[in-house]
């Protein structure tokens, strides 16, 4: 009897326990088998949903399992948002610890010289970085602004044009951050000392010649132009400026009536720079505002190849019009992206 009870009471749960911690070892040491995957954790998901798209896609093989050892590392809401990579050979402990302190993967992406904040928010959007929306709210937030000493109504022109990686999803404060801090680096040892404009000043100017021709080599001469209408209290009659003015509701084409618009952007009819930048521009365009190529020239007009004829007086520049712009044959096949830099 002793013994039956002893079997019953002691040996068998010993048994249960060795064959349950036999059990629970192999499932905890059991290793994903399939290929490399891309698993992406979302802001603000919780535990119990990340739990089962990992157990559903086949990344772990107990659900409670997982749910008691992320307990028990005390890390339950403390995964990371992002995408990560999932590697063949992954066992329980390794999954959590990717997604708890391993980094997120990458994604690159390259902000062009010239765009405007509206054009940078959507191809953070594309790419999947962070919403347009929160992109364009972040750069025109008054507190954002303060906190990285922009003296201005939002981040536009110094949302440097480079080539970033960000995990997806980042906050678009963060995203902001990191391009006003890179602009601040690269700028750092360039003189912001001019004649008559301060430094926000020379980046608005800077903004308009980065729009107005897509030669590099033409910048300086832009910029020389720009500074002779400035210095004579001329408008600087600029397309771009006013286009920024209507962003919301520009179609592609300027019409008579936009041009007589009164916006703070518009230069057809303020006899001043526009209120801000309308894009981010180069340091290249920033340099080139510094330092202007010097000549008599008030006027040019596109050649329709990218490049411009110049013109000292009215009368030239209306020839130049003529030739280039009510020109159809000058105008047919030409495009400034067909332009060799």
């Amino acid at each position: 009897m002793k013994k039956s009870l002893l079997i019953i009471f002691v040996v068998i749960p010993l048994l249960l326990f060795a064959g349950l911690g036999t059990y629970l070892t192999m499932v905890f040491n059991q290793s994903y088998t399939g290929p490399d995957k891309v698993f992406v954790v979302h802001n603000g998901e919780t535990f119990g949903r990340i739990n089962h798209r990992l157990f559903s896609s086949g990344l772990i093989p107990d659900k409670r399992m997982f749910h008691y050892y992320a307990k028990y590392k005390g890390v339950m809401t403390k995964f990371r948002a992002g995408s990560f990579t999932i590697t063949k050979g992954s066992n329980l402990r390794q999954v959590l610890d990717t997604l708890v302190y391993g980094q997120p993967n990458l994604t690159s992406i390259t902000i062009p010289e010239g765009k405007n904040m509206y054009e940078i928010a959507k191809l953070f959007e594309n790419a999947g970085i962070t919403s347009e929306q929160e992109f364009l709210n972040a750069v025109q937030h008054p507190d954002l602004i303060s906190k990285l000493s922009i003296q201005a109504t939002s981040l536009e022109g110094y949302l440097y044009p480079e080539t970033y990686r960000f995990a997806p999803n980042t906050p678009a404060k963060a995203v902001a951050k990191s391009m006003i801090d890179l602009f601040n680096e690269r700028t750092k040892d360039i003189n912001f000392g001019h004649p008559f404009l301060n430094k926000h000043q020379i980046i608005i100017l800077a903004s308009v010649v980065e729009k107005e021709t897509g030669a590099k080599i033409e910048r300086p001469a832009i910029a020389g132009v720009f500074t002779n209408r400035l210095k004579r209290r001329m408008r600087l009659q600029s397309d771009p400026t006013t286009i920024y003015g209507i962003w919301s509701r520009y179609k592609g084409n300027i019409r008579k009536a936009d041009l007589l618009e009164e916006t703070p952007y518009n230069t057809y009819k303020i006899p001043a720079l526009p209120t801000g930048p309308i894009s981010n521009p180069s340091l290249a365009a920033i340099e080139a505002v510094l330092n202007p190529e010097e000549h008599n020239y008030l006027y040019f007009v596109s050649k329709n190849d990218g490049t411009h004829v110049f013109s000292k007086n009215y009368q030239d520049h209306e020839k130049a019009v003529q030739d280039y712009q009510k020109n159809s044959r000058a105008r047919k096949g030409k495009s400034w992206r067909n332009l060799k830099q």
